[in-house]
């Protein structure tokens, strides 16, 4: 029965080779989806890992600072540090922007962070840490940024010193590292425009500009061009305590928001990337709807075109079971080709996305699974045509 799958096969090859193809690239777009999705989690995990905090202390009532703005006082940390349970603790600062280099623009997470402390990067791939405290940077080497590139954020130019990899937020971006002084400014100051602007109507009010107090103006004009603030602190606890032991007393004394590793991975991916997942489960569907339909088409065109020879078989004694099985195992065979060549175009163009896409076996296992399942329903119809023609319709 092999054999006469095969010669039926090898009788019009190039249309089942070209639909194999066909289907292959399908199922390739297939397999991509499913790495972009697996790329986003990991995105996440390795966002959680690479901060390498176990508290994320951020504004009260807020999910930050990874899912929605957060903002409190740089000062907040000198506290933390003396709360039980908390062995390290310190300020980040998050802003996703454009950032200029040679005249082009990369988008980017700038993260302001303090050298050697929780949210600064762990490992170089080259170059030194950063040790000044303004204009300099370490970038994640999916920047494009070279050791020695000057990048232009706002106002100043930041010298790339060092390249880590693998620092990503959690919607793909490579991260920029600068001093946290650096980040407040870009973060939070307002251009020169506005602070000139805000100046004027300061001196314009009464309030602050009170002839028996000459140095109010000057204060409250200070205080507006100052950056005091933070998206969040992180925080490492000491052996011995729990999460939740050092995150309740934060909560309650300090009225801030504390979340777990747990928690914070339940925001990334449970609720952060829920509608990603649920439209790229969409195209999954349609795409296997898709691949479907071409495979039956093709499987049916092929039996409709040799009925006269399916009834000679039937006439000469070949049983249903031996027909029904030489096109299942022409359905499979042409599941097989579009598998192997998806899965060769998606690990050849993955590594092309903006997005980290991850193909993990397993996936490709359940595709593979997959595949052949829908093409052994595919022939279902095609099946029950052959098995209705009749022998008699050979002498007919």
């Amino acid at each position: 029965m092999i054999s006469l799958a095969g010669r039926d096969i090898l009788h019009g090859w190039s249309k089942y080779v070209l639909t194999g193809l066909g289907l292959g690239l399908l199922i390739g777009v297939t397999l991509t989806m499913a790495g972009v999705y697996r790329g986003m989690v990991d995105d996440a995990h390795a966002l959680l890992a690479n901060s390498r905090a176990d508290l994320w202390v951020v504004q009260k009532d807020t999910q930050g600072p990874y899912a929605e703005s957060s903002s409190i006082k740089d000062d907040v940390v000198r506290s933390m540090r003396g709360m039980p349970g908390v062995a390290v603790a310190a300020n980040v600062a998050y802003l996703t922007m454009q950032v200029q280099r040679n005249g082009r623009d990369q988008r980017v997470m700038v993260v302001g962070m303090e050298p050697g402390m929780p949210g600064a990067p762990g490992y170089l791939v080259a170059g030194r840490h950063i040790t000044r405290n303004h204009y300099e940077a370490v970038a994640d080497v999916k920047t494009g940024f070279a050791l020695g590139d000057v990048v232009r954020i706002r106002r100043h130019d930041y010298t790339v010193v060092g390249l880590t990899r693998r620092m990503v937020s959690s919607g793909g971006d490579p991260m920029l590292f600068v001093p946290m002084k650096d980040a407040q400014e870009t973060q939070f100051l307002k251009d020169n425009d506005a602070i000139v602007n805000d100046r004027a109507r300061t001196a314009a009010n009464p309030a602050f500009n009170r002839p028996g107090s000459p140095g109010l103006l000057e204060a409250v004009q200070s205080l507006q061009t100052s950056s005091r603030s933070v998206n969040a602190v992180l925080v490492q606890i000491a052996p011995g305590f729990t999460p939740e032991q050092v995150a309740g007393p934060i909560r309650r004394w300090k009225h801030l928001s504390v979340h777990t590793r747990d928690q914070m991975e339940d925001i990334l991916i449970v609720k952060l990337i829920a509608n990603s997942a649920k439209q790229i489960g969409m195209f999954l569907v349609i795409l296997a709807i898709v691949s479907a339909a071409i495979v039956a088409f093709i499987i049916y065109t092929m039996t409709m075109g040799k009925l006269r020879e399916i009834a000679v078989l039937k006439l000469i004694g070949t049983r249903d079971r031996t027909i029904a099985g030489m096109i299942l195992q022409q359905a499979l065979g042409l599941g097989l080709i579009g598998f192997a060549v998806g899965k060769v175009a998606a690990t050849v163009w993955g590594p092309a996305f903006p997005k980290y896409v991850l193909l993990l076996p397993g996936d490709a296992v359940a595709g593979l699974v997959a595949t052949l399942l829908m093409c052994a329903l595919a022939s279902t119809l095609a099946i029950r045509v052959a098995l209705k023609v009749d022998p008699g319709a050979a002498i007919g």
